[in-house]
C-alpha cells in the first residue's frame, strides 16, 4: 500500500511541477524594467510548448474517441499522456503573461477609465506582478479542466452503472458464518418488524456455475428460500418450488431449464452438473437481475449453505438513512451496510475546485501588492480613503480578470479534450460513450466571480496590508493625453 501511495504521488508531482514551472517561466520571461521588451525567443518556446500539449491532447483524444473497449493500464497511459499535454499547454502559457500586461498597460486609454490606472500599474514591474497573475492563469485553468472532465466522468458513471440491489433495500455482508446471529440479531433490533431476506452462499471451496439455455452464464446465483425470490423479483405472487431455479432478467428470452455445474476441490474430480426446472420472470426494475437457485436444490448436491447477505426488502420496510447509520454504530466492524439510493455523484472534486479557486485569489492579491507602491497610491488619490480603496479594489479586479481569462480559455481546451481518454470505457462489452453538457454557468461564475470577490477583499482590507510601502518605486502615470509614461514628479 505504502509503495501504491508513494507511486500515485510521484505521478501527481509531475503534472504539478509542469503547472508550477509555468509561474517559473513567467517570472524568467518578464522584462525586469517599465521599458523592457519581451524577448521573441520567450515567446516562441512558449508557443511551441502550448502548441506541443494541444498535439497531445488532440492526439488522445482522437485515440479513444470510439466506444470500444479499451485495454485499462493502456487508457491510463493515454490519460497521463493527455494530462502531460495539458500541463505542457499551461506550461507555455507562462510567457504570455507578462506579455499580455505589456500589451494592455501600452494600451491602457484604450480601457474602461477604472481600469488605466491598475493596467499601468500593473505593467510597471512585470518581473514581479506577472509571477503573481500567472498564478492565477494556472489555477483557473486547471480548476477549469476539472470541472469539465468531473461533470464528463459523472455523467459516464451514470449511465454505467448497474445497481446493487433494488432501489430502497438494505445489505449487510461482510461477517463471518461465526457471526451471522449476532449480526441478524442486530438487524432485528434496530429494524424491529422488518423481514429479512438470507442469501446463503457454499461452505465448500469450489466452481460453481449456472447456465441457462438462452446462452446465459451465471457465475454468482442467489442461494435461498422464498423470501429471498420475493425480494429478487419484487412480487410476492412470483411461485416458487424448492426444486426450481428462476432467472430474473428483464431480457426477452424465456429459460426453461438451468444447469448447475459444480466441483469439489477436495475430491478432485472432473465437473459435474445437474439440470433443473427454470422459468424466466422480469424484475420490477430492469437493471437488477440474476439466478435463483432453492437452498434445497445445493443442499442435495450436498454443499453445506452459510448466510453470505442478510437483505431487507424494501416492498416491506423502506429504510432510511438515519437507521443505516444506527445499525452501523450497533455493528461496529462486525459487518458492513449498504443501502442502494440509486447513483450517487460524486462530490469530492467540488473540494479541490474551492481549494485551487483559492490559489488564483491569492495569486490575484499578492500580484496588487507587487504592483505600483502605496506611496504613489496615496499620492493619486489626493489622501482620500475612499479613492485609495477604489485604486486598489481596480488594481485587484484587473489583475485577477487578466489571469481567469487566460486560464480558462486554457481550462476549457484542457477539459474538453481529456473528457475522451478519462471516459474511455474498459469494460468488453461497454455502453455508448453518454453525452454531458460543459458546465458553462459554474465556469462563468468562477470567471465572473474570481475578479469581483478580489476587488471586494481589496476594497474592505486595509490597503496597508495589500500595498506596499516603497521610497524608491516611481511607476509612471500619465500626464496629459498625448504622454503615455511621465513620471509623477515631471512638468508636461
Amino acid at each position: 500500500m505504502f509503495e501504491v501511495i508513494v507511486g500515485f504521488a510521484v505521478v501527481l508531482s509531475i503534472p504539478a511541477a509542469f503547472v508550477y514551472g509555468s509561474v517559473i517561466f513567467a517570472a524568467r520571461s518578464a522584462p525586469r524594467g517599465q521599458y523592457g521588451h519581451m524577448r521573441g525567443h520567450h515567446l516562441a518556446w512558449g508557443a511551441a510548448l502550448s502548441t506541443a500539449g494541444i498535439v497531445v491532447m488532440v492526439l488522445t483524444a482522437w485515440s479513444t474517441h470510439e466506444d470500444q473497449h479499451y485495454d485499462d493500464f493502456g487508457s491510463a497511459m493515454t490519460a497521463l499522456a493527455g494530462v502531460m499535454g495539458g500541463t505542457l499547454l499551461i506550461l507555455g502559457l507562462g510567457p504570455f503573461t507578462p506579455w499580455l500586461l505589456g500589451v494592455l498597460g501600452r494600451n491602457a486609454v484604450r480601457l474602461p477609465p477604472a481600469f488605466r490606472l491598475a493596467a499601468r500599474h500593473m505593467a510597471d514591474k512585470p518581473a514581479r506582478t506577472a509571477p503573481a497573475v500567472a498564478t492565477t492563469m494556472s489555477a483557473t485553468a486547471v480548476a477549469v479542466a476539472v470541472m469539465i472532465i468531473a461533470v464528463a466522468v459523472t455523467a459516464q458513471a451514470r449511465a454505467e452503472y448497474q445497481p446493487p440491489a433494488r432501489p430502497g433495500a438494505l445489505v449487510v455482508e461482510g461477517f463471518s458464518a461465526g457471526q451471522a446471529a449476532t449480526v441478524r440479531a442486530a438487524v432485528q433490533h434496530e429494524l424491529s418488524g422488518a423481514p429479512i431476506a438470507q442469501n446463503n452462499r457454499q461452505r465448500e471451496t469450489g466452481y460453481l456455475s449456472v447456465r441457462t439455455f438462452d446462452h446465459s452464464v451465471w457465475t454468482e446465483a442467489y442461494i435461498g428460500d422464498q423470501a429471498l425470490l420475493r425480494y429478487l423479483t419484487g412480487d410476492p405472487s412470483t411461485p416458487y418450488d424448492e426444486g426450481t431455479a428462476v432467472v430474473v432478467t428483464a431480457d426477452d428470452e424465456e429459460a426453461d431449464s438451468a444447469q448447475i455445474q459444480y466441483t469439489f476441490p477436495a475430491t478432485n474430480d472432473s465437473p459435474s452438473t445437474k439440470t433443473i426446472p427454470a422459468i424466466t420472470v422480469r424484475p420490477t426494475d430492469p437493471r437488477v437481475g440474476g439466478v435463483f437457485i432453492p437452498a434445497k436444490v445445493m443442499q442435495d448436491l450436498g454443499f453445506h449453505l452459510e448466510p453470505e447477505q442478510l437483505i431487507i426488502d424494501p416492498s416491506f420496510h423502506r429504510t432510511s438513512a438515519i437507521e443505516q447509520e444506527r445499525l452501523d454504530r450497533r455493528l461496529g466492524e462486525t459487518a458492513v451496510t449498504y443501502l442502494e439510493r440509486g447513483f450517487q455523484a460524486p462530490t469530492d472534486w467540488l473540494y479541490f475546485v474551492a481549494a485551487v479557486a483559492l490559489i488564483a485569489l491569492a495569486g490575484a492579491l499578492t500580484a496588487i501588492r507587487l504592483a505600483g507602491s502605496r506611496r504613489v497610491l496615496l499620492r493619486v488619490s489626493g489622501g482620500s480613503a475612499a479613492t485609495l480603496r477604489s485604486l486598489v479594489a481596480c488594481r485587484a479586479a484587473f489583475s485577477a480578470a487578466c489571469g481567469t481569462a487566460m486560464g480558462a480559455s486554457a481550462g476549457c481546451v484542457i477539459g474538453l479534450l481529456l473528457a475522451w481518454p478519462m471516459t474511455a470505457p474498459i469494460d468488453w462489452d461497454p455502453p455508448p460513450r453518454a453525452p454531458f453538457e460543459t458546465p458553462w454557468t459554474p465556469i462563468a461564475i468562477l470567471v465572473a466571480g474570481l475578479p469581483i470577490l478580489a476587488a471586494a477583499i481589496a476594497a474592505l482590507a486595509s490597503p496597508r496590508w495589500l500595498t506596499r510601502l516603497d521610497l524608491t518605486s516611481s511607476p509612471m502615470l500619465p500626464t496629459s493625453p498625448g504622454s503615455r509614461w511621465a513620471s509623477p514628479t515631471s512638468k508636461p
